[in-house]
């Protein structure tokens, strides 16, 4: 999401644009033939990008709601990830194909083609100054590539090979987060190739569930003296919502957010919202007070909405094989 809109995406085709500050429906996007199970907005603010089950990526003026002339062609299957680089100029997509693309965004072109895994691509991301991507898919593996080159720089694997369904590079990019099914949230030092963090209490065997870092703490100092620490965050099949500490692995907060699986969770870093989708067939958004101390009562408030979500904002899709889907 942005400072302003929130987005969702579903097994129906469509697109929805939230206010975030209201939570009231802006507009619905139209255009893709199939299920939608990823998107991810630009920098700016100004393009909205989809991944659907129709193979393919559209790009959206979100000021018009219109489609950009050209659609993304390429992959010969599913799309289940996207995000665009820093810069806005690129994007890279993992598919049910295997395979990972980078895209001229302007061009509408695929500027490389990285036959990256030997099963469906969950997740993928870029580093914060685009000169890295990462993916992770089923097959268990995670790898580093050189966005210039296209080479594999890393491969990582944790000994129980696990299939993973969401990677995300931590905001400093120095770390990879990755959620795998088996109920496990790991952060790898990727320069190592090591795991130096393993984050649990949720439940993920089943789906492809995603989440993203944060910030908590204030110039009050609730957590230290203006000190600021860094949080993750992720959905769970039990319909919960969790916050680790990064460092300490200590589960800060846990709120039951939806009925059913939580699919996604995104947080917008500046004003301390996250946003959050279930199968219940609602998106919600989350207020957090200093500190990360969440009430139902005033320090929540929360939209629900019509509309059968498949995922939410920037975060990979429910996909079979990797996890099952709505």
């Amino acid at each position: 999401h942005t400072e302003t809109n929130s987005s969702s995406a579903a097994a129906d085709a469509t697109i929805r644009i939230w206010s975030t500050p209201t939570g009231k429906h802006l507009q619905t996007l139209t255009g893709h033939l199939a299920g939608i199970s990823t998107l991810a907005w630009s920098p700016d603010g100004r393009t909205l990008a989809s991944g659907s089950d129709d193979k393919s990526i559209r790009l959206w003026d979100v000021v018009t709601g219109k489609p950009y002339p050209l659609p993304l062609l390429g992959h010969h299957n599913y799309i289940y990830s996207i995000a665009f680089s820093p810069k806005g100029n690129m994007l890279v997509s993992g598919s049910y194909d295997e395979a990972v693309f980078l895209w001229d965004v302007r061009a509408a072109r695929v500027m490389r083609s990285l036959p990256a895994h030997a099963d469906p691509v969950g997740g993928v991301d870029f580093i914060r100054d685009g000169t890295l991507i990462v993916s992770c898919a089923g097959d268990g593996l995670i790898r580093v590539w050189d966005t210039a080159t296209g080479q594999c720089l890393r491969t990582l694997v944790h000994e129980d090979n696990a299939p993973v369904s969401s990677v995300r590079f931590s905001p400093n990019g120095k770390f990879v987060l990755a959620w795998t099914l088996d109920s496990c949230v790991r952060l790898w030092n990727y320069v190592e190739g090591r795991c130096v963090k393993t984050y649990q209490g949720h439940r993920n065997v089943r789906f492809s569930l995603g989440g993203a870092f944060g910030v908590y703490g204030d110039e009050e100092g609730q957590v230290g003296l203006g000190e600021k620490k860094a949080f993750a965050v992720s959905g769970s099949e039990t319909g919960e919502i969790l916050w680790w500490d990064v460092q300490s692995k200590e589960v800060l907060q846990r709120e039951m957010a939806h009925e059913g699986c939580v699919l996604g969770v995104d947080t917008w870093v500046k004003d301390g919202l996250a946003v959050s989708c279930g199968l219940d067939k609602t998106v919600r958004i989350w207020e957090r007070v200093p500190g990360l101390e969440m009430d139902m009562e005033s320090g929540m408030f929360e939209e629900e909405v019509n509309g059968v979500l498949k995922v939410e904002v920037e975060d990979m899709g429910q996909t079979e094989g990797i996890g099952e889907g709505n």
